[in-house]
């Protein structure tokens, strides 16, 4: 294996211009998320097949010293060249927020080996040693990659993980055709990259007894969960660096309605409240006038022990299709898609998925609300 630095947009320029004729393109990154909202992008690599160096050579971008990124974002979303990824959901993040673009169309390694039943969820070292036999060397996975200059261990490293990749790519591309998966995996790869980021504005979902919450104070919640969004991307800060999840589950319970009764919030440093307090108040005085009709509607319950009976039925279910199908069970349906499912069968309204369009509907989501309508007869 050979790695080749690009320093320079002259020379990011002419390696691109070079590989104009390839129609596939082995992709990583490496990046530092410490004390930062967003992922900070410190190595990108590319391994091209049809590569004059025989596709053995990894070309390492150095995001440093690279201004004009248009070339690259210009590669990303050429649809007639297939851009292949190992777990591609933390790169999307560095793309999204570095380039502006998604890779598309998008073959992840990761989820063509779950739905070949390879395995779910593999790591890539894990997939090199079954598809290649090859135990690559990981003595580089806490490397500060933001570091200059890169040690020649660093990049060799780097190297390893998109020039490994595309004997995987081609093992993996091959049982997709002959299996008809192909669709099955570009189609998920677009899903990945057109859902990346849409939750933000239902973070307070995720909190633990929401559900317990009325309306208001649900309608606080979620105010204080997007001023926190907000305020963590601009200052490029962690969430929990602005204010805890508790600490927003505690402002929607009691309103505060001024900086002495927000120092009644055991979680709240004085700090933070020096620094965000006028911020926080403003956010709720704004919620305590909020029209009843505009309010969040209320959260529903945890399932029941005879739901969670059904759930347990429906993932039954779903191992007899895997099984059939000779796919991975999880790669069918997601975990937190049951209930979902189960919900939506019992008549709630519910947010369906993107992922429950395209392949999944016909061969998945219709068998299982035919099985669960048979289910409560």
């Amino acid at each position: 294996m050979n790695w080749q630095l690009i320093e320079s947009d002259a020379a990011l320029q002419h390696l691109l211009s070079q590989m104009t004729g390839s129609k596939v393109v082995m992709v990583d990154t490496e990046f530092m998320r410490r004390n930062t909202f967003y992922p900070e992008v410190a190595l990108v690599q590319l391994c091209f097949v049809g590569d004059e160096a025989g596709s053995k050579t990894a070309w390492l971008i150095d995001p440093l010293t690279i201004e004009d990124t248009t070339p690259l974002a210009a590669l990303f979303t050429d649809a007639a060249v297939l851009k292949v990824l190992h777990s591609a959901s933390e790169d999307l993040e560095v793309f999204q927020r570095w380039l502006g673009v998604m890779p598309q169309p998008l073959f992840d390694t990761q989820r063509a080996a779950a739905l070949l039943n390879i395995g779910f969820g593999m790591g890539y070292r894990a997939l090199v040693q079954e598809i290649c036999g090859v135990d690559i060397p990981k003595g580089e996975t806490r490397s500060d990659w933001l570091q200059r200059p890169l040690t020649a261990s660093q990049c060799e490293y780097a190297g390893l993980d998109v020039t490994w990749l595309l004997p995987v790519w081609r093992e993996l591309y091959g049982q997709c055709e002959r299996r008809d998966r192909l669709q099955w995996v570009l189609a998920d790869g677009q899903d990945a990259t057109a859902t990346l980021g849409t939750d933000v504005d239902a973070y307070h979902k995720r909190i633990k007894t929401a559900w317990k919450l009325d309306r208001r104070q649900l309608g606080i919640l979620s105010a204080v969960c997007k001023w926190r969004e907000a305020t963590a991307k601009s200052r490029d800060k962690p969430r929990g660096w602005i204010i805890d999840d508790p600490t927003c589950l505690w402002l929607a319970l009691h309103d505060p309605d001024s900086t002495a009764a927000l120092s009644d919030c055991q979680e709240m440093p004085p700090q933070v409240i020096r620094r965000y307090g006028e911020e926080i108040l403003d956010v709720l005085a704004a919620q305590r006038t909020m029209d009843d009709a505009r309010l969040p509607a209320l959260l529903p319950p945890p399932l029941t022990a005879p739901q969670r009976d059904q759930v347990k039925r429906l993932k039954s279910q779903v191992r007899r299709m895997a099984a059939k199908l000779a796919v991975a069970p999880e790669a069918l349906l997601a975990s937190k898609d049951y209930e979902l499912l189960l919900r939506e069968a019992a008549g709630e309204e519910v947010d369906a998925p993107i992922q429950w369009q395209g392949w999944r509907r016909q061969v998945v989501l219709e068998p299982l609300r035919h099985f669960l309508r048979e289910e409560m007869r």
